[in-house]
């Protein structure tokens, strides 16, 4: 983590000491949360809509805080008067100055991600198909946003060779701000999905959106991009690249530059090989679906890019560990198999996870646990009829849908259903207990469910519920 002298900080963050002689104060590392100050921190208090930061600084340093930003127009109190305060116009403008300028002054290979879908999944196997080759750090959980990045990029020091930073967003500019900050010299683009409809109004806006990130390449850096998509080949088209960019395109289907093939899928884990690359035949994945099969495409491009051996990579992807509810495999308390999904949700990756049903074998019954959708605009009724739509007994021996808009998938479903025991296999509940029981009580050690939903709905919920038994 950064490690400057308070004065160092001021000039980094485009601050002034307020106390000249406080300016020798030994800073390690950054926090805007008073609960996890260690000592020598700098603490950066936050304006909220209910909660002024501003009032915990006292706090801060009675916990260990090294120091603080204050804004220059709010008035310091006398309690404070001679403590190690760094005055900054912005606390939050100077939080991501400061990480900007550490950045620049590091020896870094920066990799950025971003994406509808996908995004920490990607994240977490280029860090891990990278440190077989540099010390990586990576962006922890999912703190991609205005905040999350400047405070990952402070966890920096001069030790890492690379770091991986995830970049979400939900409005345009966002991106290209994040972007900016990192200076990445690979970023990739996972897909474009239906995420943030409510906010950017189509598909073609997320692809606009998500494309600002070629804005922060470096000069001679490589943009990796799916090319299953057209939206992101049309779109990229127009976009202004930096000197020197390369553009790779990534895919299951034949003409992007990394293809995979001969492709099999577990509830576990994927193999596959990559289509002309010697090295990479027969790649063990430790993460089910198809989908994460694209997405260690994205990764292998850039490990590549950034000098890892074939065999390297390999090691890279056996030593994998995904954060959690990204199809994360687990036994209910009968032993029946549980994939928790339930970290997010859109019909794009809501498609892929019953893609992945469809293709288990092996089990007695399979179950489709759906939850609610959210920010998608005024086409959520819409789309989620799509996704009812999409699943047939094929695919699925039933659905259970939860929430209010799941109503629309579960009406679709049963369409599908209809004419093989539909009432029973198709079914919408408004509590999650109640569904959680009536699954239990038909549940076989032999099944498999899945359980996805947007992160508002907690879908977990449910899988804590079927596997509460096992727990104990």
């Amino acid at each position: 983590m950064i490690k400057r002298p308070l004065n160092a900080i001021a000039a980094l963050c485009g601050g002034t000491v307020l106390n000249d002689n406080r300016g020798d104060a030994a800073i390690v590392g950054v926090s805007i949360n008073t609960r996890t100050i260690q000592p020598g921190m700098l603490f950066v208090p936050i304006r909220g809509e209910r909660v002024d930061g501003h009032d915990y600084v006292g706090a801060a340093l009675e916990a260990g805080a090294g120091g603080a930003l204050w804004e220059r127009s709010k008035a310091v109190p006398d309690v404070l008067a001679e403590a190690p305060l760094v005055l900054v116009d912005d606390t939050v403008a100077a939080l991501q100055r400061l990480a900007a300028n550490y950045r620049d002054e590091l020896d870094l290979r920066v990799v950025g991600v971003t994406g509808s879908n996908g995004k920490t999944t990607t994240k977490d196997m280029v860090a891990a198909v990278l440190s077989g080759t540099y010390r990586v750090h990576k962006t922890v959980g999912n703190l991609n946003n205005h905040l999350g990045l400047p405070l990952t990029v402070l966890e920096l020091d001069e030790s890492y060779d690379a770091v991986v930073l995830e970049m979400g967003m939900s409005e345009f500019g966002e991106i290209d701000f994040l972007t900016r900050l990192a200076k990445p010299d690979v970023a990739i683009i996972t897909n474009i999905g239906d995420s943030h409809l409510e906010q950017l109004g189509s598909r073609a806006g997320i692809a606009q959106a998500k494309l600002e990130i070629v804005a922060g390449l470096r000069p001679g850096g490589l943009l990796i991009m799916n090319g299953d998509e057209p939206l992101l080949a049309e779109g990229i088209r127009s976009a202004r690249l930096p000197d020197g960019v390369e553009v790779q395109t990534f895919g299951l289907e034949d003409g992007s530059r990394w293809v995979a093939e001969h492709i099999g899928v577990d509830a576990t884990s994927s193999r596959f090989d990559v289509k002309g690359e010697a090295g990479l035949q027969r790649v063990e994945l430790p993460a089910a679906g198809r989908h994460n099969v694209s997405n260690a495409l994205a990764a292998i491009a850039a490990a590549t890019r950034l000098g890892v051996p074939a065999a390297v990579i390999r090691q890279g992807f056996a030593g994998l560990k995904l954060t959690a509810m990204r199809i994360e495999a687990g036994r209910a308390a009968n032993g029946a198999m549980v994939l928790n999904d339930a970290y997010n949700a859109s019909p794009t990756s809501v498609r892929a996870a019953i893609d992945l049903v469809a293709g288990l074998t092996g089990y007695r019954r399979k179950w489709l646990v759906l939850g609610d959708m959210l920010e998608l605009g005024p086409q959520e009724l819409e789309l989620h009829g799509e996704v009812g739509a999409y699943v047939t007994p094929a695919k699925a021996d039933a659905v259970l849908a939860f929430g209010t808009l799941s109503r629309h998938t579960a009406a679709a479903a049963a369409k599908q259903f209809a004419a093989d025991g539909g009432e029973e296999r198709v079914r919408a509940f408004d509590d999650k207990g109640a569904l959680a029981e009536w699954l239990l009580a038909r549940l076989a050690p032999e099944d498999l469910v899945l359980v996805k939903g947007s992160r508002g709905m907690r879908m977990e919920d449910i899988v804590h519920a079927l596997q509460r038994e096992a727990q104990r």
